[in-house]
């Protein structure tokens, strides 16, 4: 706060972008707008701006005498929540022979456009007014500059206490810290987290980042920060509601519950006739692929919109969709050959924990899973600006997609017994990259073979080789 000396100095001057006069005490509007003008600073000055009540244009004092009831008066504007972001500033008085002087001092918001009532102001010179589009185009870009995505942004309502801090460094840390490294690590847990840009040390606050994937109740500050499942018993939304559930909660805690749920809830294992005197297992969705579809849409949703992620099942289709269109260089033309990150922090944490590998190879493999297992290719929606869809056919429902799933495994089928007879050595590893498709790909054709009585397994895992039958 600026000292007595220095007041006697802004009471000389004219108004300025920094300064602004009034003898009202109870023109709470007028306060708010000239607080948000401040926190603004168009001019991007990065210096502070002053509310000074009791002067009058000339700066004369008017006899204010401040009392308790006007100072709580004032600083509750910064709390109300008419002002968003919150700005910082101080509140404070001096007193002279002829009157008292209430200073508001706010600072530079590194988060603008600050707005009041949702209406954005700024200073031009002395004089207040509201913000231009162009305008508000500048402060926009101001606030990209100082955290470039969401992600990396701070939390400012929360505190080290909204992070569930035993999870982090019992089962984080060590999968993202190389172990030497980390036994010799003695800075302290606020020092770590920054160091993976987890903590804002400047505002002595977690990241978004760090509610997302550790909050205690990232909900509360992030409102649609959940995965909403429906059961729908029909195929569109009038369809009465089979089953409801809601998950919640950090990344950490959520993700191998939605594991367990897909592989016990969604995947369902039921007989296929092959031919009349035989049937097939078959499943109505590959486990892989599905994970990988919602994993992807956690990984790249707009965690600012107040929309949960949608995982809705109908009787012939699975639809994913998640808040937030295609990001950065990603594109409807190029996609999904190219790949952007909305939230590399979230990214980066979802690949230390083992569930996404972020080298782009993602979309490829999930259609190659779904080929092979009778679903067709997942149908993606990426026309839309807001909003990120993929419909995933129940492979009873996908006739056509079932058709060309044969003839694709049939081909690699025959691919897969040519390696066979060159090397009866070869291992589910080696077949993957010489057929360019999954290990488990590979696996259920070999698995289709061995049905079939063409071939057989000899020996163990490791030393063991494959054996084509003569018939």
């Amino acid at each position: 706060m600026i000292t007595k000396e220095e007041l006697q100095k802004l009471l000389q001057s004219t108004e300025t972008f920094r300064i602004e006069k009034t003898i009202s005490t109870t023109n709470k509007d007028k306060f708010c707008e000239a607080i948000c003008a401040f926190a603004n600073d168009m001019p991007n000055s990065k210096k502070a701006g002053y509310l000074l009540i009791g002067i009058d244009d000339n700066g004369q004092r008017n006899g204010l005498k401040v009392t308790d009831a006007l100072l709580k008066n004032i600083s509750s504007i910064r709390t109300e929540g008419n002002i968003l972001p919150l700005p910082v500033m101080n509140v404070d008085f001096v007193s002279f022979d002829d009157g008292d002087v209430l200073i508001v001092e706010v600072f530079p918001s590194e988060f603008p456009p600050v707005r009041y009532h949702g209406r954005t102001y700024i200073r031009i010179g002395p004089r207040k007014d509201k913000a231009t589009t162009q305008e508000e185009n500048i402060l926009v870009e101001r606030r990209s500059a100082n955290f470039p995505t969401f992600d990396t942004t701070p939390c400012l309502e929360a505190t080290l206490d909204d992070i569930d801090t035993k999870q982090f460094i019992n089962e984080y840390l060590p999968k993202a810290i190389d172990e030497e490294v980390l036994a010799a690590d003695t800075r302290s847990i606020k020092e770590q987290m920054a160091s993976l840009r987890l903590y804002n040390m400047k505002y002595d606050c977690p990241t978004n980042a760090a509610i997302i994937l550790f909050g205690k109740n990232p909900k509360y500050f992030l409102f649609g920060d959940y995965i909403q499942y429906v059961s729908f018993g029909g195929k569109d939304n009038a369809a009465p509601i089979i089953k409801e559930k809601e998950f919640m909660g950090s990344l950490m805690t959520m993700l191998p519950r939605i594991d367990d749920f897909i592989g016990d809830s969604l995947i369902v294992a039921r007989p296929v006739p092959v031919t009349n005197l035989r049937e097939e297992i078959q499943k109505n969705y590959p486990k892989w692929a599905i994970r990988e579809l919602v994993m992807n849409a956690l990984m790249h949703r707009d965690y600012k919109t107040n929309t949960p992620t949608k995982l809705y099942q109908y009787d012939d289709r699975l639809e994913i969709t998640n808040a937030g269109g295609l990001y950065g260089n990603a594109r409807p033309e190029n996609f999904p050959n190219v790949n952007d990150y909305r939230n590399p922090i979230v990214a980066e944490a979802l690949r230390v924990l083992g569930y996404v590998n972020k080298f782009n190879r993602g979309i490829a493999r999930v259609q190659e899973e779904l080929q092979e297992n009778g679903n067709g290719k997942a149908q993606f929606d990426v026309d839309k600006l807001t909003v990120f869809s993929v419909i995933v056919n129940d492979n009873a429902n996908a006739k056509t997609s079932t058709k060309t799933s044969t003839k694709t495994s049939t081909k690699t089928s025959t691919k897969i017994m040519a390696a066979i007879m060159e090397n009866p050595g070869v291992s589910l590893d080696e077949l993957s990259e010489q057929m360019g498709i999954s290990r488990s790909g590979v696996r259920w054709n070999i698995d289709k073979l061995k049905r079939e009585g063409v071939i057989k397994r000899e020996g163990g895992r490791k030393n063991g080789r494959w054996v084509v039958i003569e018939k």
